[in-house]
């Protein structure tokens, strides 16, 4: 079980940390979660 499970997720990521597309693909293995929107941010 998996705490993404039937949920829909918004990714922001960080241009100095981990980008929006890495942390997508970590949730695109949980079957029944779906990415609604993912992006890199740059926060100075």
């Amino acid at each position: 079980m998996s705490v993404l499970e039937n949920k829909k997720v918004m990714i922001i990521g960080d241009r100095d940390g981990v980008p929006g597309p890495a942390i997508e693909e970590c949730v695109k293995t949980v079957d029944s979660a779906e990415v609604i929107f993912s992006a890199t941010e740059c926060f100075v």
